[in-house]
């Protein structure tokens, strides 16, 4: 039996960028992303501006963290992602910008698109053709459908095809 976090993700897809995109100056920064590791947990604080418990997260053994960073600056971190790995697919637990990334002040654009396809990559790395599934909530299910090109699996049950999952990993992890 599948058991599904009752957590319905709210990420909003503010443009599919090659990178991630200043948008002062629109100037694009190549990325990387990594695991979080315990001693950088200490600042993803809800007093810090992060809206979810990801020191809870981070104690669940079957999910990984990483985290999205800008080339040569490892220190800040840009966005954050949970992923479990499924036996035919990778699994999105939670994905957050970071807070100076979020609203009408943020820095840069691209970072839920840029983890979205990373978390496809995933999911070919470990032989689930690049099928993602997340629940989301019911007022971004067609948003989801319109800039990812997920389906809508019934519910709030939301799917990331191979074809979809290759478009992604197009443009963000170009060769």
């Amino acid at each position: 039996m599948n058991k599904f976090s009752k957590i319905e993700l709210d990420f909003i897809i503010d443009k599919l960028t090659n990178s991630i995109e200043n948008i002062q100056t629109g100037d694009s920064f190549p990325t990387e992303i990594s695991i979080l590791n315990v001693s950088e947990l200490k600042a993803i604080i809800k007093k810090n501006g992060w809206n979810f418990n990801w020191k809870n997260e981070f104690k669940q053994p079957e999910k990984d963290i990483y985290k999205l960073t800008i080339v040569g600056n490892p220190s800040i971190i840009q966005g954050l992602i949970s992923l479990e790995v499924k036996k035919d697919h990778v699994y999105m637990h939670l994905i957050e910008s970071a807070p100076f990334n979020i609203g009408k002040t943020k820095v840069y654009l691209g970072i839920p698109g840029n983890l979205v396809a990373f978390a496809c990559k995933l999911s070919f790395q470990r032989g689930g053709e690049g099928y993602i599934s997340f629940i989301a909530k019911t007022k971004l299910i067609d948003h989801y459908i319109d800039t990812l090109g997920a389906i809508h699996f019934g519910g709030h049950l939301m799917v990331i095809t191979t074809e979809s999952a290759l478009k992604l990993i197009g443009k963000y992890f170009k060769t």
